[in-house]
């Protein structure tokens, strides 16, 4: 399970392989919508902004997603073996294979790639995280949205249409800072317990979201989850007890917190760089020097989609607080930099360069 949404730019490398079996069906996420509410406690908003994306983003459930390429990678004449992979299994694969790639952050294997501590500022979960899948949500209007929440000492709320097998959908997302009031989920055993503490938390916190969903049912009762992870940056070679070496992919070595939505890019993102790379090769071995190199122009990517994530699991700085309110001025940029988390530096991350931003904006 997951709350997958990927922009265009995303989208365009399924589209190039031609595995993008979806956007016909999958109701499109057009715009951002970022609100925070009046710490006050009179449920309005202190800041509401929305700008269209200039192209759809989409969110397949995984569920739907990998049995559709599954079955294409076995049509096309690749071999699909089901089974506990553990080292045992990895050492094989690469005795009789030219390469071998990761992309399982979990258990014994994830525990191959080494913390990049420089790079993973935090060591413990920084939010309690729980998603819902429902249907029966008024759509937002005049067009679809992520619509982003931000709750100061609370958490956030994200929501966003997608597509699920039982048809479409929208995704919950509840982001909780530890010990807060909507670090909440502990106790909660049941598919209707889930979907009553989240609406509760709407109740309670955003009534113009709860109003959009206190009608909504469950798509199904394994449409949950909940839980909490470190955000951590990983080494991408790994060294198998025999010696050999094998690369990672994925959350496997960029585990991101899902606040900025940027897990499923990333790893489309490095999957679309790894490709190429492989292609390039030839028939040299892959070694360790290679995966090293195939993995370095994806961190050149993924190092700002990072600090961007990173940065907003903390308290905001003063000039964060800035863009925020002169958000309505370029909310086009702000809702577009979710394709391409590189457009927000370095004005989304220095001060200086903030205040010279906004001084050209008022300017203008």
């Amino acid at each position: 399970m997951s709350s997958q949404c990927i922009y265009s730019k995303a989208v365009q490398h399924e589209r190039d392989l031609g595995i993008d079996f979806w956007s016909a069906e999958c109701p499109p996420v057009e715009g951002i919508n970022f609100i925070v509410p009046n710490p006050d406690g009179s449920g309005t908003k202190l800041i509401d902004w929305a700008a269209q994306l200039d192209s759809n983003a989409y969110s397949v459930d995984q569920r739907v997603k990998i049995p559709r390429w599954m079955a294409e990678f076995s049509r096309l004449g690749g071999q699909m073996v089901i089974t506990d992979a553990g080292i045992a299994e990895i050492e094989t694969y690469a005795r009789q294979d030219d390469l071998v790639i990761i992309a399982s952050g979990k258990g014994d294997v994830g525990r191959l790639f080494t913390r990049d501590a420089e790079q993973s500022p935090f060591d413990k979960p920084m939010r309690a995280l729980a998603l819902t899948y429902v249907t029966g949500m008024t759509p937002r209007q005049p067009y679809s949205a992520v619509e982003f929440n931000l709750i100061p000492s609370v958490g956030e709320y994200f929501v966003f249409p997608a597509l699920t097998t039982t048809g479409p959908c929208e995704i919950m997302v509840l982001e909780g800072i530890h010990g807060g009031p909507i670090d909440c989920w502990a106790d909660v055993k049941t598919p209707a317990q889930h979907l009553g503490t989240a609406l509760n938390i709407l109740k309670t916190f955003l009534p113009w979201e709860y109003d959009h969903l206190k009608n909504c049912q469950l798509t199904d009762d394994k449409g949950i989850l909940s839980g909490r992870f470190a955000p951590t940056v990983r080494h991408p070679v790994a060294t198998l007890p025999s010696g050999s070496k094998v690369l990672g992919l994925g959350n496997v070595v960029c585990l991101n917190d899902p606040i900025t939505g940027q897990g499923s890019n990333n790893a489309t993102k490095a999957a679309a760089i790894y490709l190429q790379s492989i292609l390039n090769h030839g028939e040299r071995p892959f070694d360790a020097a290679w995966m090293q190199a195939t993995f370095d122009p994806f961190w050149d990517y993924a190092q700002r989609v990072v600090g961007w994530t990173n940065m907003l699991l903390q308290p905001p700085p003063p000039f964060i607080l800035d863009i925020m309110g002169n958000a309505q001025a370029l909310a086009s940029r702000m809702a577009n930099g979710f394709n391409d988390p590189r457009d927000f530096f370095p004005w989304f991350a220095d001060p200086d360069a903030t205040a010279s931003y906004l001084a050209e904006l008022k300017a203008a």
